[in-house]
């Protein structure tokens, strides 16, 4: 009984240095991207409406408050003893439903690269073996020492700029293995691995991602992947909790309602610029996505700004 306490003690007491390293370098601040490469640091007062946000492959904490995750209806929350771990790309409603002014949602997000995932792999003797099967692209684990550990440390490099080119890529390998040692290490072993079916998977995500206003082929699609039609499908839901189709409707909609808010944008060119050829048709998806119509839904959004 008394080391599970001290284990307690000792991760609340890391967790309480997590918060004050976020609180003292986002300094006012919501969003923080530091100068340390692919880390971010976050400080939100109050729970926010949901929001559009495509989860790359990346670790998020929170060390103090909440936040939920959705994705294709199905929820994550991640707070003060839950990391979330994201494998592919994927497009979610992200919402912080925990925070305050006096305890204000305090969060870290480290972007993982799949090149050095499968480095050190290499350098721990991870078994490496083709897996048979797939996993959801979008996972919670539990908090424990180590990675707390090694997260403070990574943070409190800021205070040590000169250091960072030489001992940060030292920490985020560290952190890169205590996720691989865990029960989620799996996903990132499949996306590490060349040939395996979730790297295949994450070839054609990004195909998707990055051609998602032109028509779309399935044959094609599964022809990067190199599967069958059929297996693809299943394997591509498998992963992303939706059709390939749908996922490229909702990164239609997302980017057509950035470019309505960001670029001031009307409605039938937002539309046209994201490849729909139907006005009718995209009132309809947006609508169903987002809950109201394009012109209400954003002018909603304008005036709580």
């Amino acid at each position: 009984m008394k080391s599970v306490n001290d284990n307690r003690n000792r991760v609340e007491s890391k967790r309480d240095e997590l918060k004050s390293l976020i609180a003292r370098f986002t300094n006012g601040k919501e969003i923080f991207d530091t100068i340390i490469p692919g880390v971010s640091v976050f400080c939100i007062s109050s729970p926010n409406k949901p929001a559009c946000l495509i989860y790359e492959p990346c670790l998020c904490m929170a060390a103090q408050g909440a936040k939920l995750i959705t994705l294709a209806g199905e929820s994550y929350v991640y707070d003060a003893d839950n990391y979330l771990i994201a494998s592919v790309n994927l497009p979610t409603m992200a919402q912080v439903i925990r925070a305050s002014k006096e305890n204000p949602y305090y969060g870290f997000k480290l972007k993982l690269d799949p090149r050095e995932i499968a480095q050190v792999m290499i350098e721990s003797g991870f078994n490496i073996s083709q897996p048979n099967s797939l996993h959801r692209g979008i996972a919670l684990g539990e908090v424990n020492f180590p990675i707390l550990d090694a997260v403070c440390r990574l943070v409190s490099l800021l205070d040590y700029p000169q250091d960072i080119q030489v001992l940060a890529p030292m920490i985020k390998k560290e952190i890169i293995y205590r996720l691989l040692s865990g029960p989620q290490g799996s996903r990132l072993m499949h996306l590490s691995m060349a040939g395996s079916p979730a790297s295949r998977m994450a070839k054609a995500i990004t195909w998707i991602m990055e051609n998602f206003e032109s028509k779309i082929k399935i044959e094609n699609l599964a022809g990067i992947a190199n599967m069958s039609t059929s297996a693809f499908h299943k394997h591509f839901r498998k992963m992303t909790a939706m059709s390939p189709l749908q996922y490229q409707k909702i990164l239609r909609l997302q980017e057509a309602r950035k470019m309505m808010l960001s670029d001031s944008a009307d409605v039938a060119t937002a539309a046209y610029r994201v490849g729909y050829e139907s006005a009718t048709q995209f009132n309809r998806e947006y609508k169903r996505l987002f809950g109201d119509s394009p012109r209400r839904e954003v002018m909603k959004q304008l005036r709580a700004v």
